[in-house]
């Protein structure tokens, strides 16, 4: 559910009391632990931690306009969210650990933690999370996985290459092909008009 809001203080007063309390609260444990190189806005429709285009000029990927996200908070029709990017890597194993030990529960997509109340969340670990990652090194993972990705999906691969590479002249065969029949088709009709 992406808010219009567009500052923070927005977002929050839009939201229900109990749910305001609940994301004011880990929001208070993300910013005293954050990195200095972090900022917070309005991201996705989100209140959001990212890499500024100051640190980071390429910004993000998928949308360049959009600084480097590391974290976003959310509230959501049937639950709230923490999306922690830097557990979709090699933090995930060390967090679903420490998590554990805590004994709460952990609902959790790729990098979403969700949750309805506020005692479901060992803040403690969210906080740890945090502070193991700053923003230079979400910026080399997130590198590290990116500039690979990027460079195998501009490049074909096997029977991909070997199309390509045969792409060109097998179009113009093609394409000579259509002329062809149509030139045919044309001969064809003014025949039958005279």
């Amino acid at each position: 559910m992406q808010s219009k809001a567009k500052t923070v203080d927005q977002y929050l007063a839009e939201l229900p009391e109990d749910r305001r309390a609940a994301i004011a609260a880990v929001r208070k444990v993300i910013l005293k632990n954050l990195d200095k190189d972090f900022e917070e806005g309005m991201q996705y429709g989100m209140i959001g931690y990212y890499v500024p285009h100051s640190v980071y000029p390429p910004g993000y990927h998928c949308d360049p306009r959009q600084p480097l996200p590391y974290a976003c908070l959310a509230s959501q029709k049937n639950y709230m969210s923490l999306y922690l990017m830097s557990v979709y890597g090699d933090q995930e194993q060390w967090f679903r650990q420490a998590w554990a030990k805590t004994g709460k529960k952990l609902d959790m997509g790729k990098c979403c933690v969700r949750f309805k109340k506020l005692e479901a969340l060992p803040l403690e670990v969210i906080a740890e999370t945090l502070r193991r990652v700053p923003a230079k090194k979400h910026i080399q993972q997130y590198e590290s996985v990116i500039k690979p990705t990027m460079k195998t999906a501009m490049k074909p691969k096997g029977k991909a290459r070997k199309t390509a590479k045969s792409a060109k002249p097998a179009a113009k065969i093609a394409n000579a092909s259509r002329a062809a029949k149509a030139t045919k088709t044309t001969r064809k009709a003014a025949r039958r008009t005279k």
